[in-house]
């Protein structure tokens, strides 16, 4: 099997259409689809491990088509990252986190720069300085 049909095949097991893979990535559907046609574009390996991690399959299997392809209930518990963790107990606190980590990619500074202009606004610290 190819590279490219393990990545149409992971993004149909998880249920996925090119869009809502390209979306959770932060990529275009346009990069899906060339991913998944036998041409020369391949993604990137940090790209290959958001779409294994958006569909639930071994990176090692996706990548290099050895091992299983989906995660055992054990190993899907402990891949979780350290900084995926929901260690967060204020509501509010936790809807910016989860709206930043559901933003694409070029998005996020943008919005890191629009909440530390209105901490300073409130606070009267500069933007970007440590606290």
């Amino acid at each position: 099997m190819t590279p490219q049909q393990r990545i149409r095949l992971a993004r149909r097991h998880a249920g996925l259409s090119q869009a809502a893979l390209a979306s959770a990535i932060g990529v275009q559907r346009s990069a899906v689809s060339h991913w998944e046609t036998n041409n020369s574009k391949h993604p990137k390996v940090t790209h290959m491990r958001e779409v294994a991690l958006a569909c639930g399959v071994q990176f090692e299997w996706l990548a290099t088509g050895r091992g299983k392809m989906s995660l055992s209930s054990d190993t899907a518990l402990d891949s979780v990252a350290a900084a995926d963790a929901l260690l967060i107990e204020d509501p509010i606190e936790l809807r910016l986190i989860l709206a930043f980590r559901d933003a694409p990619t070029r998005s996020r500074a943008p919005l890191v720069e629009v909440v530390e202009q209105l901490a300073s606004l409130r606070t009267g610290r500069k933007i970007g300085t440590a606290r």
